[in-house]
C-alpha cells in the first residue's frame, strides 16, 4: 500500500503553564493508506513538528520531512526503517525532524499492524509478551509534606513503585532535597520501589549530585534520573564511579539511537529510558532495548503523556521478560486521559500488558479530542503549508 496522507492535529490544555508537565499539549498524527489508518504521538513542540514535515526545501540535506514519506510504500516494517533512512540522510540539517518523525513512525507501525491484522509487538519480532511493573510518574511537590501525601495517594492507588520528579530538586539547599527524598519515603513506606528524576538540574557538576547520593542510598532508591544533561557523558561516568547503590538513569532526551547507545557505553547509566516521542519512534527504540539488553543495561519506557503513547513505548521491549518496570502516566491533564477511548489498565496484581488488538490497539476519542483542537495556519510567501481545517 501507498502512504496517502499525513495529518497533524495540535491539542492544547486551555492554559499551559511552566510546570514540567508534557501532558498539557499533544500532537496527535493521522497517517492513512489503503483502507486503513494509523495513529501516533510525537513528544515535542507540536507547532515546530509539524512545521519540519511542511517546510521549504533549504538545501538537499534540510528537506521537509513529508518529502520522504507522502507517497511510499508500506508493506512490511522494513519499508518504516527504508523511509527513516531516507530522512536521516535528506533532513539531517532539520534538527527538528526526529521528534516529526517519531510521531510519523509511531503511526506507521500502527497502520501496518491494522493492515495486517497484528499487534505491534508482532511485527517487532516476539512471539510473546511479557507484563510490567508500572510505577506511578508525577513531580515533587512544592513542599516534602505535599511529596509524602502524593506518595501516600499513589501507594494507595496500588502502585508498587513511584517515581518523583523534578519540581523544586535542586533549585534550593542540599537540606532541603533530602527532606523531599526522605518524605517521598515515608509517604510510600518502607517496601515500595521509590525512583528519583532530577530533571537534569545539575548540569555537567558531579559533585553537586554526588552530594545526594548518600540521602538516596539511606532512603533506598533504586535510581537517580537525568541528573545532568542527556550529553554530559562524563559527568554520567563519573557519578556512576562514585554511585556504590543507586544506579543512575537516563535516555529520554536522545533523539536517536546513538545517543542512547553512548549513554549506555560511556555514561554507564544501569537504567536506559527511551521515548518513542522523540527518538525517532518504536524502530529505534527497539534497537535500544536489544543493545540494552545484551549488556546487562535495564531497558525503560519514558512515557508521561496518553496511553496511545503508553502503547506505543511497551512495544520495543513487550518480549523481554527482565525488563519489567514500566513509566506510566499517573496524574496526567484531562487532553491526556480523555484522547483515548481505551486505556492500559492494570490488572489484579497491578501489572500491565501490551494491547494483543491489531496495530497499538488504542482508539482515538475524537469527541473529547475536539474540545482541545487548536486552530494553526502556516503560510510562506503566500502559500498555505499547513491548515487545521482537517477534522477527525
Amino acid at each position: 500500500m501507498k502512504i496517502e496522507s499525513v495529518d497533524f492535529f495540535c491539542l492544547s490544555m486551555p492554559e499551559v503553564t511552566t510546570e514540567g508537565d508534557g501532558s498539557q499539549d499533544a500532537l496527535l498524527v493521522r497517517v492513512a493508506g489503503g483502507n486503513s489508518v494509523g495513529w501516533g504521538e510525537c513528544e515535542a513542540s507540536p507547532l515546530v513538528s509539524i512545521a519540519a514535515f511542511v517546510c521549504p526545501m533549504s538545501h538537499g540535506a534540510c528537506r521537509p520531512v513529508g518529502a520522504s514519506v507522502l507517497g511510499q510504500t508500506l508493506d512490511r516494517p522494513s519499508d518504516i526503517a527504508r523511509i527513516a533512512a531516507q530522512i536521516e540522510l535528506d533532513s539531517m540539517d532539520l534538527l527538528q525532524a526526529p521528534h516529526t518523525w517519531s510521531g510519523v513512525e509511531i503511526a506507521l507501525w500502527d497502520l501496518l499492524g491494522k493492515a495486517r491484522s497484528e499487534p505491534v509487538w508482532r511485527l517487532l519480532g516476539y512471539d510473546k509478551i511479557y507484563p510490567k511493573i508500572p510505577y506511578a510518574s508525577q513531580l515533587f511537590g512544592d513542599t516534602p509534606e505535599e511529596t509524602r501525601q502524593f506518595a501516600a495517594n499513589a501507594r494507595s492507588s496500588g502502585f508498587r513503585a513511584v517515581k518523583f520528579g523534578w519540581g523544586p530538586i535542586g533549585k534550593g539547599s542540599l537540606q532541603d532535597d533530602v527532606d523531599q527524598f526522605v518524605a517521598a519515603r515515608e509517604g510510600l513506606g518502607p517496601d515500595a520501589i521509590l525512583l528519583v528524576d532530577a530533571g537534569q538540574i545539575f548540569g555537567d557538576n558531579v559533585d553537586a549530585a554526588a552530594s545526594r547520593l548518600p540521602v538516596l542510598e539511606n532512603v533506598g532508591a533504586t535510581w537517580l534520573e537525568e541528573p545532568f544533561h542527556t550529553s554530559a557523558l562524563e559527568a554520567y561516568g563519573q557519578l556512576a564511579g562514585r554511585s556504590r547503590k543507586v544506579k543512575l538513569a537516563g535516555g529520554e532526551g536522545a533523539h536517536n539511537f546513538y545517543m542512547a547507545q553512548h549513554l549506555i557505553d560511556y555514561g554507564r547509566v544501569g537504567y536506559v529510558q527511551v521515548d518513542c516521542g522523540r527518538i525517532g519512534g518504536i524502530g529505534p527504540a527497539k534497537r535500544v532495548a536489544e543493545y540494552a539488553n545484551a549488556r546487562g543495561v535495564t531497558f525503560v519506557n519514558h512515557t508521561f503523556t496518553s496511553h496511545l503513547a503508553l502503547s506505543a513505548s511497551l512495544q520495543p521491549y513487550a518480549g523481554l521478560s527482565e525488563h519489567e518496570i514500566c513509566e506510566y502516566p499517573f496524574a496526567p491533564k484531562p487532553l491526556a486521559r480523555e484522547l483515548t477511548m481505551n486505556h492500559l489498565d492494570r490488572d489484579a496484581e497491578g501489572r500491565v500488558f501490551p494491547p494483543a488488538e491489531p496495530g497499538l490497539g488504542i482508539s482515538i476519542n475524537f469527541e473529547a479530542a475536539r474540545k482541545y483542537l487548536v486552530d494553526i495556519e502556516i503560510k510562506v510567501k503566500g502559500e498555505t503549508l499547513f491548515s487545521s481545517s482537517n477534522t477527525f
